[in-house]
């Protein structure tokens, strides 16, 4: 069960996930042993998952933000499973999610430019495994963008 104590910790560790022990434990009102002890079982429990450090994609030719809808010919368990294990080796893909409506997954990509990306479309996506037919949008802004959940 998650307390309003859990939930401080955690809005702290997600505005900075290379905060002290010492640190967390003082903006939470707690002492540095009790801390140490909720950040361990939130770890153990799942509810943590991992740390990891942002990059700025610009800086790294990474600029160019893409969604792409993605319809299967079939949606048979053999295609599915295929599709998924294939999509998840793919570097350019930050995310892939199978949704219901009018198409199968909604793809989230970075690539270098719209040249990088024609040949990450055609070279990549359309080889996969039962693509029917992919829609494109490309990011011209990127309003909010963030990894925090709110607690």
């Amino acid at each position: 069960m998650i307390d309003g104590t859990d939930k401080r910790i955690l809005r702290a560790l997600q505005a900075d996930g290379r905060i002290t022990n010492q640190e967390l434990a003082r903006r939470c009102n707690l002492s540095p042993s009790a801390c140490f002890d909720r950040v361990k079982r939130l770890r153990e429990s799942g509810v943590i998952t991992g740390h990891t450090v942002l990059l700025d994609p610009e800086k790294l030719d990474r600029a160019l933000l893409i969604f792409i809808e993605v319809m299967l010919e079939r949606t048979t368990s053999e295609l599915v499973d295929e599709f998924v294990r294939r999509i998840r080796r793919i570097p350019e893909v930050l995310e892939c999610h199978m949704v219901a409506g009018g198409f199968d997954y909604l793809i989230k990509a970075r690539v270098k430019d719209v040249a990088a990306y024609r040949t990450f479309l055609g070279d990549v996506l359309c080889e996969l495994p039962g693509v029917r037919e992919t829609r494109t949008y490309t990011v011209l802004e990127e309003v909010k963008s963030t990894t925090h959940l709110p607690l």
